[in-house]
């Protein structure tokens, strides 16, 4: 067995997957309404910050947080955002799993 064949049917795997694919569609619309994207890239910078912040045991903005939130709960009246988030988060469960399947199969040499 050669892992990089192995690798590459993974990837392969993952772009014909149901997640791939939904997610792929809906940020390829979301890219076509400027700025919906703006809007949606915004968030997501905010969110990524905190999420740093977070993992480095840092204490979170209050105010970033608050402003996180304040456009979440604008964002996600727009059906097509809501979609996009949800379609998301689903592809990344999938990534998430894949990346603890091979930890868990070499955390014995880590």
């Amino acid at each position: 067995m050669n892992v990089y064949d192995e690798v590459n049917n993974l990837a392969k795997a993952i772009k014909e997957s149901k997640e791939y694919k939904e997610y792929k569609v809906v940020k390829d619309e979301l890219n076509k309404t400027p700025d919906l994207k703006e809007q949606v890239n915004e968030f997501e910078k905010i969110r990524y910050e905190e999420q740093l912040l977070a993992m480095q045991g840092e204490k979170q903005s209050d105010e970033k947080m608050k402003k996180l939130q304040e456009l979440y709960q604008i964002l996600v009246k727009n059906p097509n955002v809501k979609d996009y988030f949800d379609k998301e988060v689903r592809f990344n469960v999938l990534i998430a799993d894949v990346n603890k399947i091979i930890g868990e199969a070499i955390k014995d040499v880590l």
